[in-house]
């Protein structure tokens, strides 16, 4: 007789290949059709907040295998705490304004002069068209990731309401006497022609001149010195061509200055060094204290023109020659002792970074006219020639100096009228600087990782007035009318209310389409003749730093909680978006706009190099999804360690499938066999094995939901992988297949096995179903009754941990002495000896063992039989903390039903199986 139509074999609909790249775009339309998100937000009605605040992506290409990384991870954290019964809020946004996309405009229509051609509301309409095509492009790439959120209405930057709100911030901003406008100079890129902030500068390696320069004391200045003969402070540049706009010399105040006797000056610390370096010949004949040359005049050897000598604390003697060439147009220290000493700004250099009239107008080079118009790193071979003797040395070295982070072109300090917040200035009504509060603000935030406290607190303690200002055509416009007569800018509060009223209305192009007539206030007590516009755009991080204003503090969103829970980006936005985000929130609020920062890594390929095209090595979304599927990529984000860079290749997405296939079928395998399961049977009513793996699982499931919380997913999933392998499927799932297969439909033992395997199934599922959405809803579709209870999909679940259960079984022990007992059945079976385990009993004077429910003991093992030491043919033994185990071959016969050898002759059941089949 075939006894296999006796048996009870797992059942389930549930597939074992999972298809992905075909099947998860139905199941994802699905989602979108029915608004899941929305369900989402009905189901927690009233329970607890959480706020995950998007941080935009730019509008600008497709999405890159870093954007999948940000934005599964905010999905898988913002779905966790859903399973963890809070309400949650997921507004995703885009960037929408600012240099790169003018540059891709610029691009399509043939370069920069065609787009020169144009009217700046005709570049901005095409800007607003390009950046509305990609955010459209990238919401379809981000949901086929599976992400779920409000794309029915994300914030867009660009869009008339948010634009109007980024005016307002800036408007808060000023009404809070932060907002200051001053020549100064910035970071210019001379080939994208606008001011960069700091978040916007790169530094790379260039070749630079180092060129040491005398230049001779005036005879006033000897005489006052007490000086005769030659005498040259000597400064050391990198930059020959800002020598035209020097007007001064810094010394440090504290050091000593030595004048040698072939007449230069020097600090005293570093003249040993000049010497060898051959700068200087002479020994040292005087020595002089610093504030002894103050106010005293050099003359600049290029143009003979004065340049004061003056003392400052920023002057180092580590290199150089303790006197710092300054030039108050060109350097950020060189402006603030300028302040100090009253130094002229001479700022000859045109916006594209050539010499402009200036250079002629006030002698700054010799046979200045061949010089106007002329590339200033073009110039400087030419000026160090005009210099003649005054140059002791020239060389050249590769330094890291900064960089536009588009063009990559090489930045110069720029004096220019620019927009500045003043970041030591104190908000109206506050004791404290706005630099004091951001970091109070600072030691109240959480960071994961811990790394990501210090990054930030140290821009914020070292960062300068932030330059919000920009020379460019697609943003927010720095909406303010200036009074032609005075310069004053026109800050009555009607007036600007006025402007946001427009801007919400028609966009900020407005401002460059409407007359002043139009846009001012009727109120206001100005003719519109007596105005003019400020024409200058903000820095698009101020658009993004913006956003806590625009979405969680207006009403145009339902976007969560000011301030959020959580901000999640890579690492490189300590400097970027938490920063300005973090000054914005404080120059208004007085708070942080975050109560928490989540920082990750940057996506490498497996040898740890950066992705580009030129090396193969790049990893699209798109191309992961059509071969593997979207749950793969989740899967790899939730197993890498997000806290530096993530490796992903071809290889490490090959071995993620695999460990996919291996949580799929562990799920196929419990729903399977729980497939006839109609009630739960209570833990107290278990066998010694059911309550052992419950206890197991409810700590270890524990400790996974415990990393979860925290954000440690690689942690979490390395934990939840070892249970599956080892102690589930590696063990539980092996030892209780006789009973599931061969007991009685209701038998206790059966049933009993049946519900641990439920409540884990149950409690695992919500676990994972944050990061394996796709495959978690799948589950429910196919789960028995007592699983899926009464719900239509993933999101009718909430995560509850699996019950505390005491467990009296000596893991350790019979671990130990199973892996042992293994290691003698290998070599049994390669001698074919035997072919199963079945075929063997064990022998035992463990009083552990013989303690255990026989059956209980016997499946541990998967043998016939664990009895008390008798003599036999034994064909192995091992030994567990001096107890003696002895293997030898069962003395039943097989049975045909179960196949343990528990019948009592050939070809006859055993009293288990005879009992189950006369039922």
């Amino acid at each position: 007789m075939d006894y296999k139509e006796t048996l009870l074999l797992p059942k389930t609909t549930f597939a074992m290949r999972g298809n992905l790249p075909q099947n998860e775009p139905k199941r994802y339309a699905k989602w979108f059709s029915e608004d899941v998100y929305t369900k989402m937000k009905k189901k927690r009605a009233g329970a607890s907040d959480f706020t995950l605040h998007d941080g935009p992506p730019y509008a600008n290409g497709h999405i890159h295998i870093g954007h999948a990384l940000n934005k599964i991870l905010k999905d898988i954290i913002i779905k966790h705490n859903y399973f963890d019964g809070k309400s949650v809020r997921f507004t995703p946004g885009w960037d929408c304004h600012g240099l790169p996309i003018e540059q891709q405009v610029e691009k399509k229509l043939g370069g920069k002069a065609k787009k020169e051609a144009l009217s700046k509301a005709e570049v901005r309409a095409l800007c607003r068209k390009h950046a509305d095509e990609f955010v459209g492009i990238q919401k379809e790439e981000f949901k086929k990731l599976g992400v779920i959120a409000d794309w029915e209405k994300p914030y867009v930057t660009m869009d008339y309401k948010f634009e109007a709100n980024i005016y307002r911030t800036l408007c808060e901003v000023a009404k809070k006497g932060l907002l200051v406008e001053r020549s100064k100079p910035v970071f210019w890129s001379w080939a994208e022609r606008t001011a960069l902030a700091e978040a916007e500068v790169e530094y790379e390696d260039k070749e630079d001149y180092s060129i040491f320069i005398a230049f001779e004391l005036s005879d006033e200045a000897k005489a006052k010195a007490g000086i005769e003969g030659k005498a040259a402070l000597v400064i050391w540049t990198t930059t020959p061509w800002t020598i035209p706009a020097n007007t001064g010399i810094s010394i440090n105040p504290d050091e000593k200055y030595v004048l040698t006797t072939d007449g230069y000056i020097v600090a005293k610390a570093l003249y040993e060094t000049l010497k060898e370096q051959e700068v200087i010949q002479g020994e040292v004949a005087r020595e002089f204290d610093a504030p002894t040359f103050e106010n005293l005049i050099a003359i600049n050897p290029l143009n003979k023109r004065e340049s004061r000598i003056v003392l400052g604390e920023h002057v180092m003697v580590d290199n150089g020659t303790g006197c710092v060439h300054t030039a108050p147009g060109h350097g950020e220290d060189d402006y603030r002792i300028g302040l100090k000493y009253n130094l002229p700004v001479i700022m000859p250099v045109s916006e594209t970074g050539v010499y402009d009239e200036t250079i002629v107008r006030e002698n700054l080079i010799p046979n200045a006219e061949e010089f106007v118009g002329k590339h200033i790193f073009k110039s400087q071979e030419q000026l160090i020639e005009l210099m003649g003797d005054a140059v002791l040395k020239v060389g050249k070295f590769i330094h890291s100096y900064p960089h536009c982070w588009r063009s990559h072109k090489p930045l110069i300090f720029r004096a220019t009228k620019q927009w500045f917040i003043s970041i030591d200035g104190k908000p109206d009504g506050e004791e404290k600087t706005l630099r004091e509060i951001a970091l109070e603000e600072v030691e109240k935030t959480k960071f994961i990782p811990q790394t990501g406290y210090n990054r930030l607190k140290s821009m914020v303690e070292n960062r300068p007035d932030w330059c919000i200002s920009r020379q460019r055509d697609w943003g927010v416009p720095i909406a303010f009318f200036r009074v032609k007569a005075t310069g004053e800018v026109l800050l009555d509060e009607k007036v600007l209310n006025f402007v946001a009223m427009i801007f919400e209305m028609k966009g900020s192009d407005a401002w460059y389409s409407m007359e002043i007539s139009e846009l001012l206030y009727p109120g206001s007590g100005y003719k519109p003749e007596e105005l003019e516009k400020v024409n200058d755009i903000l820095d698009v991080w101020f658009d993004s730093g913006s956003t806590w204003y625009s979405v969680l503090k207006s009403r145009n969103y339902d976007a969560g909680e000011y301030p959020a829970d959580l901000y999640v980006e890579g690492s490189d936005q300590h400097r970027g978006w938490f920063q300005s985000s973090m000054f914005l929130s404080c120059a208004i609020e007085h708070q942080a706009p975050y109560k928490g920062v989540l920082t990750h890594g940057f996506t490498v390929d497996e040898k740890g190099e950066k992705m580009s095209k030129s090396k193969g090595n790049v990893i699209a979304p798109e191309q992961v999804i059509k071969e593997y599927g979207s749950e793969i990529l989740r899967l790899w984000v939730a197993s890498s360690d997000y806290q530096g860079d993530l490796k992903i290749s071809k290889g490490i997405l090959k071995q993620t499938a695999e460990n996919y296939r291996k949580l799929r079928n562990t799920f196929r395998f419990l729903m399977a066999n729980i497939n006839d399961l109609e009630a739960i049977v209570e833990p107290q009513n278990m066998g010694i094995l059911d309550k052992w793996i419950l206890s197991v699982a409810a700590e270890v499931l524990g400790d996974v939901h415990a990393a979860f919380s925290a954000y440690n997913f690689v942690g979490g999933m390395n934990m939840l992988n070892n249970f599956i392998v080892n102690e589930l499927s590696g063990i539980y799932l092996d030892i209780t297949k006789d009973r599931l297969y061969c007991d009685a439909k209701n038998d206790l033992h059966r049933r009993a096995s049946q519900s641990a395997m439920a409540l884990i199934a149950k409690t695992l599922l919500t676990l994972l179903a944050p990061i394996l959405t796709y495959t978690a809803d799948e589950i429910v579709e196919h789960a028995p009754k007592t699983l899926k209870a009464e719900a239509e999909d993933i999101f009718d679940y909430i995560h509850k941990p699996l019950p505390k259960i005491k467990s009296e079984f000596d893991a350790d022990y019979f671990i130990a002495a199973r892996e042992k007992f293994y290691e003698i059945v290998d070599g049994l079976k390669k001698e074919k000896i035997i072919k199963a385990t079945l075929e063997l009993s064990l022998y035992t004077d463990s009083k552990k063992a013989l303690d255990l429910d026989p059956v209980e003991a016997e499946d541990w093992f998967v043998v016939s039989g664990v009895d008390a030491i008798q003599p036999c043919e034994t064909l192995g033994s091992f030994e567990i903390e001096g107890d003696t185990f002895l293997i030898a071959k069962a003395k039943g016969y097989k049975c045909p039903r179960c196949w343990k050898y528990h019948a009592p002759q050939e070809e006859t059941l055993c009293k288990r199986c005879q009992k189950v089949l006369n039922a």
